[in-house]
């Protein structure tokens, strides 16, 4: 019978809202157990293994410190998995890269004297991908629960994961929600990258683009909506800050 392919969580920065989701599968988690074996998950066992094939990566990139132990874990993993907004895209943690670090830091820890300790010695904020190679993404904030169930057995079974490639947009009609920009909100639905079924939308809130923002090519399914409400795919990008902070990230398609 074939090994089950050995799967390690990592945390870096981040809220760990990913990992709970995980957690948060309860029972059904026993399922993946059948497929994988967990051997690291700081979040809900003690035990931890260098030893892995899939490593899942929750959070952001701040210091060299964590760029090194990124180069580690991608080192001996098979298959790097960047697990949730702050991974695949940066996330909020970016919003602070239009600030130089010592401004930050001044903000955030006044005079206390941090410089030269390793831990506060703070750059850039960076998605996953920016660092090491990543070869897939589970996108989202939080990762949606049934994706990453169909993510994990995929790369159990050897298969490539399907992760949408459209819209928002259809996911919302699909679930016959009310416009948001109808309702009189500003919404990145039209650009941004489909397979949380449409939940924001559907709970009556604008989309804020945190599974990442597909190209424009992309929105062509979706072009009578921009029309209707006189935008453009590039008025909708320049207000994809919270998620998407900085050109670069904005046009990010993986």
């Amino acid at each position: 019978m074939k090994q089950k392919p050995r799967v390690a969580v990592f945390d870096f920065a981040d809220c760990e809202g990913c990992e709970l989701q995980i957690a948060n599968l309860e029972e059904e988690i026993i399922d993946l157990l059948e497929i994988v074996d967990v051997v690291s998950f700081r979040e809900v066992m003690k035990e931890h293994s260098d030893q892995y094939d899939i490593a899942l990566v929750e959070g952001s990139i701040m210091r060299p410190i964590d760029e090194k132990r990124l180069q580690g874990i991608r080192k001996n993993a098979k298959i790097l998995v960047a697990l949730g907004a702050c991974a695949t895209i940066g996330g909020v943690n970016k919003i602070r890269n239009q600030w130089m670090p010592d401004e930050v830091m001044k903000q955030v820890y006044g005079d206390a004297k941090v410089k030269g300790n390793e831990l506060f010695n703070v750059g850039k904020a960076k998605a996953l991908n920016e660092v090491v190679p990543v070869d897939y993404y589970i996108h989202g904030c939080p990762i949606d629960r049934d994706e990453f169930k169909q993510v994990i057995t995929a790369l159990a079974l050897g298969k490539k994961p399907e992760i949408p490639r459209y819209p928002v947009c259809v996911e919302c009609k699909k679930n016959e929600n009310i416009c948001q920009f109808e309702l009189g909100n500003f919404c990145l639905g039209p650009i941004t990258r489909a397979g949380c079924k449409a939940i924001c939308p559907t709970h009556n809130m604008p989309c804020d683009g945190c599974r990442g923002l597909i190209k424009k090519a992309e929105t062509e399914c979706v072009k009578e909506v921009l029309e209707r409400y006189h935008l453009t795919y590039e008025d909708i990008r320049r207000r994809c800050t919270m998620y998407n902070y900085g050109r670069e990230e904005c046009t990010y398609d993986k």
